[in-house]
């Protein structure tokens, strides 16, 4: 947590002054209680009307004062906090946008999201409490006990001891719950999972009729987050009543002493009730410091978790390599691939090579890793061992967004952002012209569905475009990913909505495209890949074939296999 007091770097000034003008107010605070003692003493048993007036003024001007101090103290606070907090969100979205897929599938979405919003909003409220209420409170106790010192000896020893007992008290129960509040923020990332995936999924949900059993588990999670929250509001509900009981013991005692103090030592009643009047000051403050500690508590362990993230460092690290003069875009060499956390192998001994401008198809079952291959390409992750090669130059040795940006990727999820299509399209190349806008969508073959909207590109796409097929999500993503005429084109079974016709066409459309990308097809359609100049077929992570359609049919069982399986299928289907 105190790491991150770095993000307060700016703001000074404010935490400078809020807590100075907390600390004024509670000087002037301190002072009623001996003009209280002064008209008790003084101003009625006299009859002295002036006495009393001046003292009435001297009361109402130390409230108005306090105020005004107040009101500055509040904002400075405020506007410390905010900005602290507009910081750590703005540093902690940039540090995990700079994750790679490795550290991202670790953390998990929902946590992130947890501890972007619930987590940064808990440490701004102990933020602004700190600064508002942090010195205020040891100012008004440690001042009455001063106070009550110079009223009387005795008095003051009972203040030293209410303070020593209700330290104790704050301070273990700080210490206690600490852990236990970050036990519950890791539970609220459990609920905050389970809601988003229920969300996202309602329509497999109900699809299935499984809507009892999701309740059944959420209910659970909820009654987990339940119980810790339970356990720790027990703990910390013991505060404000062992304060309160501590206090008005002591102010039973100082009433005692005060009493025979009256009787024997001449002590006056002005003094007695200035003295019960700082007792009850305490008591205020102590409330006010208990539930802040409180609060520190919880934003103490919502900042532990913030800051867990940004020591999180990506793994992807980059390496000095001279280019190798080649003639090939892309190889491969003896690459193996593990996903943190996996015992085995995901990709083993993958070596291939592809020359600038040629189609390579790449096929294969369900797991056998044709996403983790390309993934390799653009380097979302980064291989065990081998060698990933563009250009003559390791990948590891390049920029990741230099890299990227020679990469037109398609993923399998066809993802598109609220906002016009122009908008979507955009992401891109942002310097595109509508004309590019077209002759992208055009040869996504998505110009019928351009054509269908009134509004053309600014047609507005909802979240997640839920106002689309999705075919047309397909064709929308393979279109902005050509707005930027990448060197590559990556296309992660991103036609699997898309019907034979229209699937071809596209085919049909990539090669006569003028700037000749090199074109990586992963399928799961022998239909898509089989006029590719090259097909790798996978299988358990392994190579198992590579070769031109025909070569394969004749030297690859698993690819025979699985055309002659689709073939019958298509057969069936057209004879249908």
């Amino acid at each position: 947590m105190f790491k991150l007091l770095r993000f307060m770097r700016g703001f000074r000034k404010e935490c400078i002054l809020s807590p100075l003008f907390k600390m004024l107010e509670a000087v002037f605070e301190l002072l009623i209680p001996l003009v209280v003692a002064n008209i008790i003493n003084e101003a009625i048993p006299k009859g002295n009307t002036r006495n009393l007036a001046f003292s009435c003024g001297i009361m109402a001007l130390l409230g108005v004062v306090g105020l005004t101090c107040t009101l500055f103290a509040q904002y400075f606070a405020a506007k410390a906090s905010v900005g602290f907090t507009s910081k750590v969100k703005r540093s902690l979205f940039k540090h995990v946008t700079s994750l790679s897929y490795t550290e991202l599938d670790e953390l998990g979405t929902s946590t992130l999201i947890t501890r972007m919003t619930s987590d940064a909003n808990q440490v701004q409220t102990g933020v602004n409490l700190t600064l508002r209420l942090f010195m205020r409170s040891p100012v008004i106790v440690f001042g009455a006990m001063i106070m009550a010192f110079f009223i009387d000896l005795k008095a003051g020893l009972v203040f030293v001891g209410a303070i020593l007992i209700l330290s104790l008290i704050v301070f273990g129960i700080m210490c206690l719950t600490i852990p236990l509040y970050k036990n519950v923020q890791g539970r609220l990332d459990s609920v905050l999972d389970s809601t988003r995936e229920n969300l996202t999924g309602a329509r497999v949900i109900r699809a299935f009729g499984l809507e009892e059993k999701e309740n059944i588990k959420y209910r659970k999670k909820t009654e987990a987050l339940n119980k810790a929250q339970r356990v720790v509001g027990r703990i910390s509900a013991i505060m404000n009543p062992a304060t309160y009981a501590i206090v008005n013991i002591a102010i039973s005692i100082l009433v005692y002493v005060g009493a025979i103090q009256f009787n024997v030592e001449g002590l006056s009643a002005g003094e007695v009730v200035a003295l019960y009047n700082y007792m009850s000051q305490i008591l205020i403050e102590l409330i006010k410091l208990a539930n802040l500690i409180i609060t520190m508590t919880k934003a103490i362990a919502c900042g532990n978790r913030i800051q867990a993230v940004f020591e999180v460092s990506p793994s992807q690290k980059t390496i000095t390599q001279e280019p190798i003069k080649t003639d090939n875009l892309i190889e491969f060499k003896n690459v193996y691939l593990r996903y943190k956390g996996s015992p085995e192998y995901s990709l083993e001994d993958i070596s291939f090579s592809v020359k600038k401008g040629e189609t390579i198809g790449i096929i294969g079952s369900t797991g056998s890793g044709k996403s983790s291959l390309i993934n390799l390409i653009g380097r979302f992750y980064d291989c065990e061992r081998g060698q990933v090669l563009y250009d003559g130059l390791d990948v590891r040795a390049y920029d990741p967004i230099i890299l990227r940006d020679k990469i037109g990727y398609v993923p399998q999820k066809a993802v598109l952002f609220k906002g016009s299509l122009r908008q979507n399209l955009l992401w891109g190349d942002e310097n595109a012209s509508d004309d590019d806008l077209i002759k992208a969508i055009e040869v996504s073959q998505a110009k019928d569905i351009l054509d269908s909207k009134p509004e053309g590109l600014d047609f507005v796409i909802e979240q997640g475009g839920k106002n689309l097929s999705g075919g047309q999500r397909q064709r929308f993503t393979i279109a902005r990913a050509l707005v930027g005429k990448p060197e590559v084109l990556v296309l992660d079974d991103s036609s699997s909505a898309l019907d034979y016709l229209t699937d071809s066409s596209l085919r049909k459309a990539l090669r006569e495209l003028d700037y000749k990308p090199t074109v990586f097809i992963v399928s799961q359609r022998t239909a898509s890949i089989q006029h590719a100049d090259k097909i790798i077929v996978l299988d358990d992570g392994l190579i198992v074939g590579i070769g031109t359609h025909n070569e394969l049919l004749d030297s690859c069982t698993v690819y025979s296999e699985i055309y002659s399986s689709q073939f019958s299928t298509n057969e069936k289907g057209g004879n249908n």
